[in-house]
This record gives structure tokens, sequence and C-alpha cells, in this order.
């Protein structure tokens, strides 16, 4: 009797562990996809226009295919590094101002970075007028290089976007904002395919009307958040312009050129394979599969940004309110959700294999490399939900320091080596650089995993106390001052002082589920 009491207390004491859990479960997945969320819709909008375009020209020319293929992944991604990077200092000095109160020195430091990334855009210009010869110079195929370089003309109004759309989404994300970048995201991409209908079929225009759709739609997106900034949805942060941003560039110019070395890493790493495949014997279907595999890779990516994004504010999150315990939880939480959406994005890679290469080409060859192609796509699409994450998860505890040194090992002295050896000096050709390119990626997901195993998050959770304390210090010595100095600090500050920030304001509103 006794024995069937103790059994029914048991299993009622399971129950409620296992509903209890469920709740935790639900509660952090609400957390994660209010903060992931809109970064996934905006990145995945923004990226699909570039897809899209292309596809376009796949089906205008083969050639124009490999051209196109060659300056996005290398030139544009070369810039796009940069100017990514060196906007992420906008994010950081808006991140600063907000949580010491300081709304003003926003619209201060975005026009800064405006200026800033203005000039630094226009100094790198040669590389797109010059860009046929630079190909050349490369070793890549010449007919290649040549519609690489008419294309490649095409792309500079659409380039100078990134020094207004980049910035702006920092700044209005670090003021919660970002819902609104998700909808003027979907309405760019909403209008970018009708656009391309028009221009490319409509009036003939070919590869020069696709471009003209590319970067009228990108520039549409500026505009709209030019209006939402200068309409008044912002007015403690956005006060006019002034003479005030001329000001004190230095410290904007360090930490944007700090912050520009630590993202290229990553991103450039895919630009150098599609280099090395630029040299195989048929160049022209070599790039243009690794490209349209790349870009198949990067668009499911973009998703995984998202929930680098909330592991960063999760994790920063936690430890900002010194529970370690939690912190843990959201990891584990994160990365349950993001390998359950990478494992549904490897089973489709699988079925639909040549298909997948039809949306962007009529030519056989190149649907035939991408289908063998397609198996070590679906595995870099499935590593795609575990790295990231896990780099947001060391950002938000604040080893981005770490993060680098493992990216230039993993990337570029094992990846890159790997994928040359494999791909010519054995008969895997393509398909061996791409397999050096899982190699890198694999070993740097192997170490951050090792990394947030064996990191004491207790202690961690101590050092993100000492991080507010002494900025918070630093701020309030300066109430009066037009603008602080910020380059001591690094990324993860910033994202303890953005959940200081959403701490505030949960109260200000009575609505603290995004901290409890």
């Amino acid at each position: 009797m006794n024995h069937d009491i103790q059994a029914k207390l048991l299993r009622r004491d399971e129950e409620e562990e296992e509903g209890d859990l469920k709740g935790r479960i639900w509660d952090e997945s609400r957390k994660i996809w209010r903060v992931a969320l809109p970064g996934v819709i905006s990145r995945v909008c923004a990226f699909g226009t570039i897809v899209v375009t292309q596809s376009f020209i796949g089906h205008i020319s083969d050639l124009d295919l490999a051209g196109y293929a060659l300056v996005q992944t290398l030139s544009v991604r070369f810039v796009n590094g940069i100017l990514l990077g060196m906007s992420s200092a906008t994010e950081t000095l808006c991140g600063q101002a907000f949580g010491a109160g300081q709304h003003h020195m926003m619209g201060i430091y975005l026009q800064r970075s405006w200026i800033v990334d203005l000039i630094s855009l226009t100094v790198l210009l040669p590389i797109f007028i010059f860009a046929t010869q630079i190909f050349k110079f490369l070793g890549e195929d010449e007919s290649v290089s040549n519609s690489g370089g008419y294309i490649s003309l095409w792309f500079i109004p659409f380039v100078y976007n990134f020094v207004f759309s980049l910035t702006i989404q920092m700044y209005l994300q670090a003021q919660l904002k970002n819902m609104v970048i998700a909808w003027l995201s979907i309405f760019q991409f909403g209008i970018h395919i009708p656009l391309s209908l028009l221009f490319v079929y409509k009036l003939n225009l070919g590869v020069g009307g696709a471009m003209i759709a590319l970067s009228m739609s990108s520039w549409f997106l500026v505009m709209g958040e030019f209006v939402y900034i200068f309409g008044g949805w912002c007015p403690y942060s956005w006060r006019g312009f002034t003479s005030a941003a001329f000001k004190d560039l230095l410290p904007v110019v360090k930490l944007s050129i700090s912050s520009g070395v630590m993202v290229c890493l990553e991103l450039w790493y895919n630009a150098v394979l599609v280099l090395l495949a630029g040299y195989m014997a048929n160049a022209e279907v070599a790039i243009s599969a690794f490209s349209i595999c790349l870009n198949i890779n990067a668009w499911e990516f973009m998703i995984s940004l998202g929930f680098l994004g909330a592991a960063c504010v999760r994790v920063a999150n936690e430890l900002g309110r010194g529970n370690a315990k939690a912190a843990k939880f959201s990891i584990k939480v994160l990365l349950g959700t993001s390998i359950a959406i990478g494992v549904f994005f490897f089973i489709v890679c699988l079925i639909f294999r040549k298909k997948l290469a039809y949306l962007f080409t009529d030519d056989v060859r190149v649907a035939d490399t991408v289908s063998d192609l397609s198996l070590l796509l679906s595995f870099s699409v499935l590593l795609n939900s575990i790295y990231p994450v896990l780099s947001g998860v060391a950002v938000g505890a604040g080893m981005q320091g770490t993060v680098a040194i493992v990216n230039l090992v993993c990337f570029y002295l094992i990846g890159i080596p790997m994928g040359a050896l494999l791909g010519y000096m054995t008969n895997l050709q393509v398909k061996g650089i791409w397999i050096g390119m899982i190699g890198g990626v694999v070993t740097q997901t192997l170490a951050l995993v090792y990394m947030a195993w064996t990191t004491d998050w207790d202690d961690q959770v101590k050092r993100a106390s000492e991080r507010l304390n002494r900025f918070y210090v630093k701020a309030s010595d300066n109430d009066n001052q037009e603008q602080i100095r910020v380059g001591v600090l690094n990324e993860s500050v910033i994202c303890l002082i953005m959940i200081q920030r959403f701490h505030l304001f949960g109260l200000k509103n009575r609505e603290n589920d995004l901290l409890r």
C-alpha cells in the first residue's frame, strides 16, 4: 500500500517537473523568437534580392551568371564585409549612448558613421571600376572577367545603399525598433520581383535591367528608413543634421576598423573559395555552380544570423541579471531550435537537389554540378544551425576576441589549404574545395562547442557585473558631456548594455516577459 502511494507521488512529481520544463522551454522560446524573428526576416529579404537578381541573370546568359557570381562573391562580399563590420561600430556607439541616457548622441553617431562609411566606400570604388583588370590579374577566365567587369559597374549604385541601410538598421535596432526594419525589408523584397520582371522581360533591358531593379529596390528600403527617422518616429535620438557629426571622427574610425576586421575574417572565407573555383579547367561552370550553392547556403545562413543575435542578447541578458543557470538553459533551447530548422533545410536540399539549380540557370552542366554538390550543401546548411548560435553565445559572454582567432585558424589555416589541396591534387575539383570549406567550419564548430562546454558561467556572471559597473560609473561621470569615448569597450559590453536597456524599458512598460 505504501509502495503504491510512493509510486503515485513519484509519478506526480515527474509530471509536474515535466510540465514545468515544458513551460520553461515555451517561455524561453518566446523570448528567443521575439529577438530573432525581425533579424531573420530582414536578413532573408535583403539577401533574397541578390539571389533573385542572380536567378534572372542566370536565365539571360550562363556567361553573365558566372560574371555576376564573381563580382557578387568577391567584390561585393569584400566591400560589404568592410562596411558591415564598420557599421557594427554604429551599434556599439548607439548602444552605449542609449544605455547612458544620452539619446541625442545616437543621431550624431549615426551621422558620423555615414561620413566614415561614405569616405571608405569611395576609396574602395576602384575595386568595381577596374574589376576586369583585377579579375584577369587574379588569373580568372578572360570572358568571365570581361562579363564581371561590365556587371561590376552596375553594382556601384547598389553598394552605396550599404552606407545608409546597414548603419540605420544598427541605429534602429539599438532602440528596439527592429520590427520596422523587418517590414521595410519585406516591402523591398516584394517590389524587387515585379521590378525585375518589368526591366528584364517587358523592357528587354537584359543584365542592365536586372541590375537596375536591384539598385532601385535596395534604395526603396533606404528611403523608407529615412522617412521613418526624419518623419518624427525617433524624436529623442534624431534631432536633425549637425556640424557636431564632423568632430571627433578618429574614435569612430578606430572602432569601425577593428569591428570590420573581425567580421571580414568570416565573410571573405567563401570569397577565397570561389576564387579557387575560378582556376578550374571549366571555370564558367565551376564558378556558376559553386556560387549557386554558396548563395543557397548563405540565404539559409541569414536565418542562423537571426539566432546569432538572439543568442548574444539572451546570454548577455541572463549574465547581466546574474543568472548563470538561466544562461546555460537559454543556450540549450537556442541550439535545439536552430538545429531543428537546420535539419528541415538539410532534408529540403537533399530532396530537390538538381531542381534548386534550375531556379538560377538553364545550363544542364551547371545543374549537374550543383546536383553533385547537393550532399555537401546539405551538410553545410546543417552546420549553419550550430556554429552561428555558438558564436553569438561567445560574443554575449565577452569572448569575441577568442572567436576571431578561432575563425582565423580554422578557416584560413585549415579550410582553405584543405580545399586547395583536395580541389587541385585530386579529381574532386569543385567538390574538393567545398569539402575543404566544410572542414574549416567543422573545426570551428568543435572549437566553439569546447569553449561553451568548458566556460565557467558563474565566473562570466562576475565579469559581466564588473563590466556593467565600470561602464555606468563612466556614464554618470559624463552625464553633461556631449559624447562618451568608447574605444575601450568591446561588443560583449554592448550586449550587456542592451540588456540593461531592455530592463529599463520593461520596467517602464510593466512588461518583463523578455527578462523573466
